[in-house]
């Protein structure tokens, strides 16, 4: 339900792009990982990964949303992981991730696990990740796809008076919107050196993506090109 509200709403919001590496596929129980910048970029993405490979996949989200009416219930309900932060109950969401992955599901995370403490809408690239990626790769042998998004901070960014402005502004600004999805990798067995991997390939997906739309923090770099959907 999530994918499909996503890939409705989302263009009402922005105008949204999508493009991928040549021959990039997403193979059944992938770990998808995105740079993670608004609160508004995960519909992008799910919207985006609906469009272009009809995947809807399982989201860990942050524990709050399952507090929210009738969207807590939803989640629960489509199988979606809270991940309860900073909790002895952190560790759980990567064995209850590890259960989709195992019956053939996708499962999308964000490997920074906070959305970064800045004002501006501009584009910066992807925090340090966290470990627990390269963990659940290891346990379960999944693939991992690098996802990079850019233009989500356009829509919110901010403290709470600017992104609720942003939301009431955006269908009348249309900003522009992309989503690069980039070639599936095997991480190496060592925690260290899986993140490192993990996150030079999600940068430069992102790179791609905000290169798309001329951000100048992605312009250091030439975006692959990718192709347009």
């Amino acid at each position: 339900m999530l994918s499909r509200i996503a890939a409705h709403v989302v263009p009402f919001f922005g105008r949204l792009t999508v493009t991928s590496d040549p021959g990039a596929r997403v193979e059944p129980g992938s770990i998808l990982v995105v740079n993670h910048t608004s609160l508004a970029d995960p519909a992008l993405v799910l919207a985006a990964l609906r469009r272009r490979l009809a995947v809807e996949p399982v989201l860990l989200a942050t524990s709050g949303l399952w507090r929210v009416p009738v969207l807590g219930r939803a989640l629960t309900r489509e199988g979606h992981v809270p991940v309860h932060r900073n909790s002895a109950h952190a560790a759980a969401a990567l064995d209850h991730a590890a259960v989709a992955l195992a019956s053939g599901r996708h499962v999308m995370l964000y490997a920074e696990g906070r959305i970064p403490p800045r004002r501006d809408a501009a584009e910066n690239p992807p925090e340090t990740f966290r470990t627990g990626l390269a963990r659940l790769a290891r346990a379960t042998g999944a693939p991992v796809v690098p996802i990079g998004q850019a233009g989500a901070r356009r829509i919110t960014s901010g403290g709470r008076v600017k992104q609720l402005a942003g939301v009431l502004t955006a269908p009348v600004r249309r900003p522009c919107l992309h989503v690069h999805i980039g070639t599936p990798l095997r991480l190496p067995d060592g925690v260290a050196a899986a993140t490192e991997l993990a996150h030079g390939a999600v940068t430069e997906a992102w790179r791609t993506a905000a290169g798309a739309l001329g951000e100048p923090a992605a312009l250091g770099g030439a975006p692959r090109e990718g192709r347009q959907g």
